[in-house]
């Protein structure tokens, strides 16, 4: 049985945001999935076509009705219990409603994984990939640049218009989660990459004079979360890069970096646009190596 518009949007949204932004696996995607899809019929069965007008009992309902009838095991609950909650926390996150159904349900705890996070000289690698001397290259630099230099998630990237960006201050405005708008400081040498595409490259993408777009594909339209994760696969490849690396491997490579280099936790906070410094906290993991050099240059009996 087919789902209804709704559901099956959301569920879309929701599978890009996993694959292209968390970085997640398609396997990781397609358990999602069908987890969802369960879950949106039984849904359906009760009346409901839309996510977002789930009630806590509709979802303790739904989660009974898997135990009791799949018998499935705890640890497949625990899964199915975390897809259900990725969901709904998406939905919140993207502004589309303010209620979570999952909120303080209990599920087995779990260690938290630290992101992947590449040095210095492997981000150095990846900026160098594309051929600036092509429009394509020079625009995708640009890109790679901005995302690194700014730490912004991949919707983020793709959705930046020309008037966003602030040559004079170095600044760039971006439109986070929520609607929620912050100012993030850029490094010259990523505002002078998206300076050359602008001037030598962008009106050669251009098919609208009144595109506001600021990174454009052949088609002269915004470039989209698929677009970028496509491109950055064959950068990836051509730099002997890890193929786990995601869009939003160089986020988290932002912001370890920074910290490394010594940046207050805050100010990270504010740049990344996360709502509680716990969330900004997971980049507090670091090297042996940097916490043996901030000791000795830290502390006075060192």
């Amino acid at each position: 049985m087919s789902l209804p518009g709704t559901f099956q949007a959301q569920i879309d949204a929701f599978l890009e945001y996993l694959i292209v932004e968390a970085g997640r696996s398609e396997k990781t995607a397609e358990a999602y999935c069908r987890d969802q899809e369960d879950y949106a019929h039984f849904l359906f069965g009760r009346g409901h076509d839309d996510f977002r007008a789930v009630q806590r009992q509709d979802l303790l309902d739904h989660l009974a009705q898997l135990r009791t009838q799949r018998r499935l095991a705890p640890s497949s609950m625990a899964r199915k219990l975390s897809s259900l909650r990725n969901l709904h926390r998406f939905l919140v996150r993207e502004g589309l409603t303010d209620q979570d159904p999952t909120a303080d349900l209990e599920a087995p705890k779990a260690s938290r994984t630290l992101p992947h996070v590449l040095s210095t000289e492997e981000c150095h690698a990846l900026l160098q990939a594309p051929d600036l001397s092509t429009a394509r290259g020079c625009r995708d630099a640009a890109m790679l640049a901005l995302m690194y230099a700014a730490g912004l998630r991949v919707s983020e990237l793709v959705n930046l218009e020309v008037e966003n960006l602030d040559f004079r201050q170095e600044l760039v405005r971006v439109r986070g989660k929520g609607g929620k708008t912050r100012l993030v400081p850029v490094a010259p040498p990523a505002l002078e990459l998206v300076r050359r595409y602008l001037d030598c490259h962008r009106g050669s993408f251009l098919r609208a004079e009144n595109e506001k777009g600021l990174f454009l594909t052949h088609l002269g339209r915004p470039m989209t979360r698929v677009n970028f994760w496509s491109l950055l696969k064959g950068y990836l490849a051509g730099a002997g890069l890890p193929p786990e690396t995601s869009p939003h491997t160089l986020r988290h490579s932002f912001a370890t970096h920074l910290l490394q280099g010594g940046a207050d936790l805050r100010a990270i906070q504010e740049m990344l646009g996360h709502a509680s410094l716990n969330t900004t906290e997971i980049y507090t993991h670091v090297s042996p190596e940097h916490l043996r050099e901030t000791f000795e240059n830290k502390h006075p009996r060192a």
